[in-house]
């Protein structure tokens, strides 16, 4: 029985996987700054144009020229605006593109050497768009282009136009690079942060359903197992004497039923993790014990209780709930294992410490030997052991084979009796 308890337990809290809900948000930190630096160098494109085309037609006037230099302006922004709608991949599409916007550009440096000036702009774009050596080259190509153009407006070989373009190249082509390498290494930070985080989020989720898994295992053996033991030697003992004694067989039947009442309402409350039936209404620790004895005890097994000393003041819930559990975990143990006859709770109210003795006349054990050996097959000890380990307690076993057994659990009052 306590075995399908404890699958039922197993079956009882099914995990809920979901991805932490600002792993989008941590992914998205990398792409803002690379969207601002586009935005940037997009900006400054058109506001290059712009102004090297105003500077065309503040200094030079109407030309025969002039209208083939309005026109490539035209179309090398309607080309530039273009671009983002082929997307960022590298495609024959998007490599046209680039064509024909470096040859727009250039034919307008060779009319008019102000437009050079878009060249950084489109370095930007290069490097963006073609893998690194590619794009080297042509930031290498797009710069001879700038000098030749320089060179011609300057009338003679200038030193500042011949070193300054190649300048501004290497530092734009370096920052740009850079930068790339390090957005990858944040990209692939970030993926392992999120990988991290969803593991830790599954480790959490595991502990807890384990967590709830233990604490209904352990409230089905203290509660409903035992409970279905009792019921079950009741009714077996009323089916012995249906025939001689029906009033006794109504009568087993009858406690049989309180049994069952008593479980269910203890059922409902583990299931909502409220307080024990025997302890609602604040009646005490001593009373729980003294009810729980009077209804462990028939034929087969008499439960007495004894109580020494009395609390400073009123025990923690979780400290009174700890203690009736263990008295029905050590009980069920008893009545499963021991081949008891008698079996008595002893509750002891010490200034630092509460100690709940049970001890039984039963055929014992020796606590050195594993318990598969001993044919332990239910969860009260381990259980025990969790309830207390919860509360900072300790659980002390007294045993020998044909001596009975003392299964003592103590619990400090002096820490905080929060569950760990």
């Amino acid at each position: 029985m306590k075995d399908a308890a404890k699958d039922s337990a197993r079956e009882a809290v099914k995990p809920v996987t979901h991805a932490p809900a600002d792993d989008h948000d941590v992914r998205e930190t990398g792409r803002d700054a690379r969207t601002a630096l586009a935005v940037v160098m997009h900006s400054a494109f058109f506001v290059l144009l712009g102004a090297s085309l105003a500077r065309y037609l503040a200094r030079h006037g109407p030309e025969p020229r002039t209208p083939w230099i309005i026109a490539l302006s035209v179309l090398l922004a309607a080309l530039y605006v273009l671009g983002p709608a082929l997307g960022a991949r590298l495609t024959a599409r998007r490599m046209i593109w680039l064509g024909a916007v470096v040859a727009a550009w250039a034919a307008l440096v060779a009319l008019a050497p102000s437009f050079a000036w878009c060249a950084v702009p489109l370095f930007y774009t290069g490097l963006r768009t073609l893998p690194l050596r590619a794009a080297i080259t042509l930031v290498v190509l797009l710069t001879a282009l700038v000098v030749a153009a320089q060179l011609k407006l300057a009338g003679w070989a200038d030193p500042n136009v011949l070193l300054a373009p190649p300048a501004v190249a290497a530092i734009a082509t370096t920052v740009f690079v850079t930068m790339e390498r390090q957005s990858a290494r944040q990209r692939a930070l970030i993926d392992d942060l999120v990988r991290t985080r969803r593991v830790l989020a599954a480790t959490e989720r595991r502990e807890g359903m384990l967590a709830e898994r233990e604490r209904l295992a352990r409230e089905i053996h203290d509660t409903v197992a035992q409970g279905l033991s009792s019921q079950r030697m009741l009714l077996q003992a009323a089916d012995r004497v249906w025939e001689t004694d029906p009033a006794g067989a109504r009568s087993h039947i009858r406690t049989a039923a309180s049994v069952a009442e008593h479980n269910l309402a203890e059922a409902r409350r583990f299931v909502h993790d409220l307080t024990p039936a025997d302890l609602a209404g604040g009646t005490g620790i001593g009373r729980a014990l003294a009810a729980l004895a009077e209804r462990e005890s028939d034929a087969h097994l008499t439960v007495r209780l004894h109580t020494e000393g009395t609390p400073a003041a009123p025990l923690p819930a979780l400290v009174e709930s700890a203690l009736l559990r263990i008295a029905q975990g050590a009980l069920a143990n008893v009545r499963e294992h021991a081949a008891a006859t008698t079996a008595t709770l002893t509750l002891t109210c010490l200034d630092d410490q509460i100690v709940l003795d049970v001890a039984d006349d039963g055929r014992g054990f020796d606590p050195r030997t594993p318990a598969p050996a001993r044919d332990v097959r239910g969860h009260g000890l381990p259980a025990i052991r969790a309830r207390l380990r919860q509360l900072g307690g300790t659980l002390t076993i007294e045993s020998a084979p044909g001596e009975g057994t003392v299964v003592s659990a103590a619990i400090p009052l002096t820490t905080p009796t929060e569950p760990r």
